[in-house]
């Protein structure tokens, strides 16, 4: 009997001894991925327009990456575009603390003495220039998929911004979150090109990526793992401060505005926001704030918003009936 209880005590201490090898190991391991790109990106008007345009109304950055109003659309907070933006932490259930990171080109706290290279492996593959994982708070597992004519014109951009010193909160991710995050992380094999913008369906997939469509409308499981099957139905819970929404459901099931919505009708909705900003924003009523970015979004082109009509289409229709306003006045 003791020379069982010795082996299954030998046993025991070496199924621990593994697992915390397991442990140091996962804690020292760095995520998969590639040295940056050494190229430094030639600077055309071209792409400081097209860089324009995808950092403020397709891709949304300046959003996640500066402060806000609580007027309707939580506009951003003029002066502060690009210096870090909203914190995640654990009194909206997160599990540590993540912040938005500083784009502006200040040297000290945001991105002034990254390379170029640099810049788009940590927004397309989640590595920092120190080869740390990016907590995928930050969309890279989506904007992957953006072009690298396109990945570019936004780092040309956002050279442009006005430096802004900011020390946003230091990153802390609890054990042993912080172990699967590693894992996230992926990095590009090749070249990567955007359909073409004349394939309403395939453009609109890509732009649905890109700026978040896929992601915000997309249910998310207890390991806020996308739950692929219920693509675009909505009822993803977002609670900051401005209030608490759920998302939408976005496929064309006859029960939603998708579903009942001509091309026109869906473009004419976003453009319905175009002149607001923080200086003409009204305040929302009772429990009606959203954080739809309704205000970026309606600078998109007709052709880019048809483009994401078309594909929303071709979708399964899901049924699913989402209050998005719970606490509605």
């Amino acid at each position: 009997m003791k020379t069982v209880l010795k082996i299954f005590g030998g046993v025991v201490l070496l199924v621990v001894a593994l697992a915390g090898g397991g442990i140091g190991w996962l804690a020292l391991r760095k995520p998969a991925q590639r040295p940056p790109s050494t190229e430094r990106i030639e600077v055309t008007q071209a792409r400081l327009d097209r860089g324009e345009y995808l950092v403020r109304h397709v891709a949304d950055c300046l959003n996640c990456h500066s402060d806000h109003l609580t007027s309707f659309g939580v506009p951003i907070k003029p002066g502060t575009e690009g210096m870090g933006g909203f914190v995640f932490d654990k009194k909206l259930g997160f599990p540590g603390v993540v912040a938005a990171q500083n784009l502006t080109p200040d040297p000290a706290t945001g991105i002034g003495n990254w390379t170029d290279g640099e810049v788009l492996r940590a927004f397309r593959e989640g590595v920092d220039r120190q080869g740390n994982a990016l907590f995928p708070m930050m969309p890279y597992q989506h904007l992957r998929v953006m072009s690298d004519e396109d990945a570019k014109s936004v780092v040309v951009y956002l050279r442009t911004l006005k430096p802004i010193h900011n020390q946003v909160p230091l990153k802390h991710i609890d054990f042993p979150v912080n172990l699967f995050v590693k894992f996230a992380p992926q990095p590009l094999t090749g070249p990567v090109s955007a359909p073409d913008p004349h394939d309403s369906v395939k453009y609109g997939e890509y732009l649905s990526r890109i700026s978040g469509c896929y992601e915000c409308h997309t249910p998310h499981d207890d390991q806020n793992q996308l739950i692929a099957d219920k693509a675009f139905s909505g009822g993803w819970r977002m609670e900051g401060p401005w209030g608490l929404n759920y998302t939408a459901n976005i496929t064309p099931h006859p029960d939603t505005y998708v579903g009942r919505a001509t091309k026109a009708e869906f473009i004419s909705r976003f453009r319905s926001f175009q002149g607001l900003d923080a200086s003409n924003s009204p305040e929302a009523p009772k429990g009606q704030n959203t954080i739809m970015p309704w205000l970026t979004f309606s600078g998109m082109t007709d052709q880019d918003l048809g483009a994401i009509y078309d594909f929303l289409r071709t979708q399964k229709p899901i049924e699913n009936k989402v209050n998005p306003f719970p606490n509605k006045g």
